[in-house]
């Protein structure tokens, strides 16, 4: 298995892979446009995205790029995600003028970014990449907000730890690849349609779910670029579209939904059994 991933070693999408498979060869992407065209053109086996964070909210991005791609969705992975400010050895909290993140992990620490006053904050493309580069420019009035391992891989030091506004900080990322092949029993499944706009049409269309006892874990809507104002709506299941139910509501959905796509069927991520204490 060869796994891309968007941004340098050390970044939180690098640990989300390696939770997946441990043995795994890795692929370092700058985009994730990047890692889409690596799983297209098999330069990697699969590709891992981030979604969704617990205080971040959605990675919009990706919700495109998925739809954009077609590549199925084959499993996920949940990760807690502790972020630290980082910076070159010796330079002290007073020193720090800029602090450089993605936008996603200077969202997830705006509470203690609104402390830090007269410093700018700056979004870059990776957070694993900003500690990278206050490292090879050796800036000593800046620091990152990256991962503990991103802060060892390039020799830095951790300032202050757990700087996120809340102590249970979650992203779930995606997994897709070219093969419609989910990495183990699928009990889940992403689904993208739209509807006409008309009243009453998104309840009925909930609707077909809500009677067959079918868990809608996540719903989100994007704007379709070319039909202004006009939405397409995101949606997990708790179910797999072979189940009777599941085929059943899906079908029942066509029958008004102008366009209905099956994104993927993949199992639902479950943490990893602790061993028996001995």
């Amino acid at each position: 298995m060869r796994i891309a991933y968007q941004g340098v070693t050390g970044a939180y999408s690098e640990a989300a892979a390696l939770r997946l498979n441990a043995s795994a060869d890795l692929m370092s992407c700058l985009s994730f446009e990047d890692v889409f065209a690596a799983v297209g053109k098999r330069k990697a086996t699969h590709g891992i995205l981030p979604i969704e964070n617990t205080i971040g909210g959605t990675i919009h991005r990706n919700y495109d790029l998925l739809l954009e791609h077609e590549f199925p969705i084959v499993g996920e992975i949940k990760l807690a995600v502790v972020h630290h400010l980082i910076v070159n050895r010796g330079t002290t909290l007073e020193q720090i003028k800029r602090v450089y993140s993605h936008p996603q992990g200077l969202a997830q620490c705006e509470r203690f970014l609104r402390r830090l006053k007269g410093v700018e904050i700056v979004a870059t493309y990776d957070t694993a990449g900003s500690a990278k580069m206050i490292k090879e420019e050796q800036l000593m009035d800046s620091a990152a907000i990256a991962s503990e391992r991103a802060a060892h891989n390039f020799g830095l030091q951790v300032l202050q730890s757990g700087v996120q506004d809340h102590a249970h900080n979650m992203t779930r990322f995606l997994i897709v690849a070219q093969e419609e092949t989910p990495l183990g029993p699928p009990d889940k499944t992403t689904i993208v349609f739209r509807l006409s706009n008309e009243a009453g049409a998104l309840f009925k269309a909930l609707s077909v779910f809500a009677l067959r006892d079918i868990d809608l874990t996540k719903l989100e809507s994007r704007p379709i670029p070319d039909r202004p104002f006009e939405y397409l709506f995101y949606a997990d299941l708790s179910a797999n579209p072979e189940e009777f139910r599941c085929a059943r509501a899906l079908m029942h959905l066509a029958e008004f939904a102008p366009s209905l796509k099956t994104l993927g069927s993949y199992p639902a991520w479950k943490e990893p059994e602790l061993p028996a204490a001995s």
